[in-house]
């Protein structure tokens, strides 16, 4: 089975071509294939797959490390698209600098602004906490709730994914793994939660930590950015154009307004590709 590595600001993917009709993996297999010791090492893997959209470039499924399915991943969104583009060229085709793609959650705008980087349109940012979906509260800018005898407050947005996005002062100083394994585990959120600490440094500039739901704490988180811009702008908090320093790079997020879609941009990288060996 051919794959290929790539990676979004360091949040990294194995890619798996599956546009002739090949079977999407299982559980067990991506599971193997994240393993970063006895497999190829990844957050999640990527399938490109066929649309029945003739106007979309391609559909694409999102694994987590630990085989579960998750509905959206902005980073792996723009290898997607990186991936979508470099083999339309190597088979004569010219998509142009704009196209569609196809995710879990629905159909989504890129640009390829040259240099590796690519803009993705990731949809308006949904607040309701049905959507999100966190159980056993009304609609609010601002959610607590008591995590072994602590009071945490955050923002909840979805992103096509479950955000909590905790203000922090300093990110670095935050048992990430400790924190985001006990909100994820809390019943306030039936299908578990990506848990994001977000630092503001100043009005266009978020520093970001992420947990992710089946992968744990992750370089970079596409979504994660996204949802923190998302939370911090509607608290007024931050501008409307910001950019997210994660440890593995740099994201740029725009929300224009509460109607129009956020956008999302970064590189996408090409690392490695190969043959997995399943004997």
């Amino acid at each position: 089975m051919r794959f290929f590595k790539m990676h979004g600001a360091g949040n990294d993917f194995v890619v798996l071509y599956l546009r002739d009709g090949a079977a999407a993996p299982s559980p067990a297999l991506c599971r193997a294939l994240a393993d970063r010791h006895a497999g190829i090492g990844c957050d999640q893997v990527l399938t490109i797959e066929p649309s029945a959209d003739p106007s979309v470039a391609a559909r694409y499924g999102i694994f987590n490390a630990d085989g579960s399915r998750a509905g959206q991943c902005g980073n792996g969104a723009r290898c997607v698209a990186a991936f979508v583009e470099r083999d339309a060229r190597r088979r004569g085709q010219t998509l142009g600098a704009r196209f569609w793609l196809e995710s879990p959650v629905g159909r989504h705008a890129v640009e390829m602004l040259g240099d590796g980087l690519v803009r993705l349109d990731m949809g308006r940012p949904d607040f309701d906490p049905v959507h999100v979906p966190i159980a056993g509260f009304a609609p609010a800018d601002e959610y607590a709730l008591t995590v072994e005898g602590a009071t945490i407050r955050f923002g909840a947005v979805s992103m096509g994914n479950p955000h909590a996005v905790i203000r922090v002062d300093d990110i670095d100083s935050v048992p990430l793994q400790h924190l985001g394994a006990a909100l994820q585990r809390h019943p306030a959120f039936p299908d578990s939660v990506n848990v994001g600490v977000a630092q503001f440094v100043d009005a266009s500039h978020l520093r970001l930590r992420v947990y992710e739901r089946g992968v744990g704490e992750t370089r970079a988180c596409g979504s994660g950015a996204c949802a923190a811009a998302a939370v911090f702008i509607r608290r007024g908090w931050c501008d409307r154009r910001v950019r997210v320093d994660l440890p593995g790079g740099r994201l740029h997020i725009e929300w224009p307004s509460e109607d129009a879609p956020l956008t999302l941009a970064g590189p996408a990288a090409f690392v490695f590709e190969g043959e997995w060996l399943d004997e």
